[in-house]
């Protein structure tokens, strides 16, 4: 299956105002991106005490002041919030937004900010069961009239969402397990998205997703690959090697490591060509985090340099 290069972008939202979420929001809706992205955290993690605004009330306001941009997180897992009355929110993000809703879900991984909240956070095995348990019972929420659903985690009885939305929204998957969580990909998802920490491993991120699509007989094409990443983009590279630097010391071993490798970085024509290679391994979608302090310039550059090489 023949797919067009998609590319994202996150808000600012850790340490930011709505101020700057919305007008980074608009911009980029501007510019033609395809969809804005938030995490879905409680804390600014790393750290518990750093502001951050909460990604589905954000998404709303987002909603209201964009026009084509899609609306998603970068995840959500699944004990923030009752999965019913999630189904029931995104559903509702739908109809404000004329059908750009995009969730995306994962198992969750900052301990603090669910137990400081007083929210489940079993081992990461019952997670993954209960995050696969919570997008069944929103999925079949968007196009049965009525759900009765019994798991270990979560429970539902003839529940109802009204209005549903336009059309099911697309669910993206994340994570890094090659095993339980790619087989709840293979069942469930319509994108699976590689987290940037796991960049370098992406070749065999995708044939494991390949081989549980094999096993649960699902047909591999139909899911979309999508590739988190940090990008650092200037037009000479000197500049760019110069924020490179920066990123690495910032960002770590979350986004740090590997990053000048396998990272997307460089001087326009530099940046294409190192999305060329991640296209190569099959990943046509690419939700991006722009470095710098404003993310509007290096967006600005990304789109009219970048993007216009793989329009179709």
């Amino acid at each position: 299956m023949s797919r067009p290069i998609r590319f994202g972008a996150t808000l600012p939202q850790i340490k930011r105002s709505w101020d700057e979420a919305r007008a980074t929001a608009i911009e980029l809706d501007r510019l033609g991106f395809d969809s804005v992205w938030v995490c879905d955290h409680l804390y600014g993690v790393p750290q518990p005490n750093l502001p951050i605004l909460e990604a589905w009330t954000l998404l709303s306001a987002v909603a209201a002041v964009t026009q084509n941009v899609k609306l998603g997180t970068l995840v959500t897992p699944p004990f923030f919030r009752n999965p019913a009355v999630l189904a029931k929110q995104i559903a509702t993000l739908d109809h404000i937004s004329d059908g750009r809703a995009a969730p995306g879900f994962g198992a969750g991984w900052f301990e603090p900010e669910f137990t400081q909240y007083g929210l489940p956070f079993p081992k990461l095995g019952d997670r993954l069961a209960a995050l696969e348990e919570a997008v069944e019972i929103m999925k079949r929420m968007w196009t049965e009239e009525k759900v009765t659903f019994e798991g270990s985690h979560f429970q539902v009885r003839d529940v109802m969402c009204e209005p549903k939305p336009e059309s099911p929204p697309p669910v993206l998957i994340g994570g890094g397990g090659e095993r339980v969580l790619m087989g709840i990909v293979a069942r469930h998802a319509d994108v699976y998205n590689n987290m940037a920490v796991f960049q370098a491993d992406l070749p065999r991120k995708v044939e494991a997703l390949r081989r549980r699509c094999e096993e649960v007989g699902r047909d591999f094409d139909e899911i979309e690959i999508s590739q988190q990443c940090l990008v650092v983009i200037s037009e000479d590279e000197d500049t760019a090697r110069a924020h490179l630097a920066k990123a690495k010391q910032i960002y770590g071993g979350h986004m740090g490591a590997g990053l000048e490798e396998h990272g997307i970085w460089g001087t326009p024509e530099q940046v294409i060509e190192r999305i060329e290679r991640h296209r190569a391994l099959g990943v046509t979608f690419f939700p991006i985090e722009f470095f710098g302090r404003d993310t509007r310039e290096p967006a600005q550059l990304f789109a009219e340099a970048v993007m216009p090489a793989f329009r179709e």
